[in-house]
C-alpha cells in the first residue's frame, strides 16, 4: 500500500498537537477537513479542550490513523490502534521509530511513512 491510496478512505484521525496552528498536526487536521474528510484530532496530553484524549474516544470507526507525535508517545497510540483493529497508519516524518514500524509489521498494521500534506496536494482538487 502506498500513501496516496490512504486518500481513498474517509474516516481519519490525526494524533498530535492538533490545537497549535504552528504544528503540522494542526495543519494536517485542517487540510483534511478542507478536502472533505471525516477527521478529528487526538492529543493524549490534553483533556476536554475540543479534541479527543484517546483513539477509543473517537465516535466512529477509524480507517486511517495519521501519526504526528513523537515516537515515545506514538508507540502507545499504535498499541491502542491495534487493540481497536485500526489497520492503516500514515506516519509523518519525525514520528517514526524502529519500534513502531516493527510493531506494525508484526501485528498486520499497514504502516506507511509519508506526508499527508504532500499527498493531498498531489492527489486532490479543492
Amino acid at each position: 500500500m502506498k500513501a496516496n491510496e490512504l486518500l481513498n478512505y474517509n474516516n481519519w484521525v490525526v494524533v498530535g498537537d492538533v490545537l497549535n496552528p504552528s504544528k503540522y498536526a494542526c495543519k494536517i487536521l485542517n487540510s483534511l477537513k478542507t478536502y472533505g474528510f471525516n477527521v478529528v484530532g487526538v492529543n493524549p496530553s490534553i483533556e476536554n479542550k475540543g479534541v479527543y484524549n484517546t483513539l477509543s474516544d473517537v465516535p466512529y470507526k477509524i480507517e486511517v490513523l495519521n501519526l504526528c507525535i513523537n515516537p515515545y508517545k506514538g508507540i502507545k497510540i499504535i498499541k491502542e490502534a491495534y487493540a481497536l483493529k485500526i489497520e492503516r497508519v500514515l506516519i509523518q516524518p519525525g514520528a517514526e521509530s524502529l519500534e513502531i514500524l516493527e510493531f506494525c509489521s508484526i501485528n498486520g498494521i499497514h504502516a506507511i511513512e509519508g506526508c499527508t500534506l504532500v499527498e493531498l496536494s498531489k492527489n486532490r482538487i479543492k
